[in-house]
């Protein structure tokens, strides 16, 4: 029987920072800043941070989220990382569209993308991330 769904990863139980990390908390942050005016993505960032400079999680060593480092330090993105993914993935599927019109498992994958995209942007707009007229449109979609 395969299982689906999580990948069984568990986060470490301390959290605190390990004692093996190098960089203090005012050094991550900086590096945090550097690599989100280079112009990465959040995930991206943390990803960047653990392989290349060995901080296991951001949180854990600064007591902030790499988002939240990057709103303070004035660098925010028009529309969240997770809601610009699904953007992308809709505006691919829809360009496979107008070369295949009778690809239905295609079709049934923007449905629920769309459908994603909308509950996301509820979300979003309940928060004040996105502005209240923010609003899906299909049809004058674009790959950000």
């Amino acid at each position: 029987m395969t299982r689906r769904g999580k990948s069984h990863s568990r986060r470490p139980v301390s959290r605190r920072a390990p004692s093996w990390c190098k960089y203090s908390p005012e050094e991550a942050e900086a590096f945090v800043v550097k690599l989100a005016k280079d112009g990465h993505p959040p995930s991206r960032i943390g990803t960047l941070l653990r392989d290349q400079y060995g901080v296991p999680l951001v949180k854990f060593v600064t007591g902030r989220s790499v988002t939240e480092i990057m709103e303070s330090a004035s660098i925010k993105t028009e529309i969240p990382e997770d809601l610009n993914k699904f953007l992308q993935k809709a505006a691919g599927l829809q360009r496979h569209l107008t070369k295949n019109k009778a690809d239905a498992v295609n079709k049934r994958a923007l449905e629920l993308a769309t459908s994603k995209i909308r509950r996301l942007a509820k979300y979003y707009k309940k928060r004040g991330i996105l502005p209240e007229d923010w609003e899906y449109k299909p049809e004058s979609l674009t790959v950000f």
